[in-house]
């Protein structure tokens, strides 16, 4: 007997693209402008950085493994089948996403939908 549950982890889910953090960096470099350049031209250069970043790459969540794609073309595979555990920081402004490997740790910025990237995770990698 198939159930709903079973049947959203077999599916593959494209993670739909967040722009809050790349926009929340660059208004905050733009005030800080007149206060410290320096520091503003850094802050800036990230924030536009991660908004080219949030652009241009994709997770999709299959059944076995989670893809990365840039421009449409897979850049890496990450079998869950290897993962040990995983977390989102701070939940209530999520902005750094991590996760383990038997082999590597990864700690990625959250420039997808932060609740659809929750429910794949405990659908399909549940915290050990």
């Amino acid at each position: 007997m198939t159930t709903a549950a079973s049947i959203e982890s077999q599916q593959t889910v494209e993670l739909s693209p967040s722009y809050t953090i790349p926009i929340v960096l660059v208004s905050i470099a733009i005030p800080l402008l007149l206060l410290q350049p320096w520091l503003s031209a850094i802050i800036s250069l990230f924030g536009l950085f991660l908004l080219f970043q949030t652009v241009t790459i994709r997770l999709k969540f299959t059944e076995t493994a989670l893809d990365i794609y840039r421009s449409g073309k897979i850049i890496r595979s990450f079998p869950y089948r290897e993962w040990q555990n995983w977390r989102i920081f701070w939940p209530g402004v999520p902005i750094l996403f991590y996760f383990k490997e038997v082999k590597s740790i990864h700690f990625l910025p959250i420039l997808f939908d932060p609740k659809m990237l929750q429910t794949c995770l405990e659908q399909r990698c549940p915290k050990i």
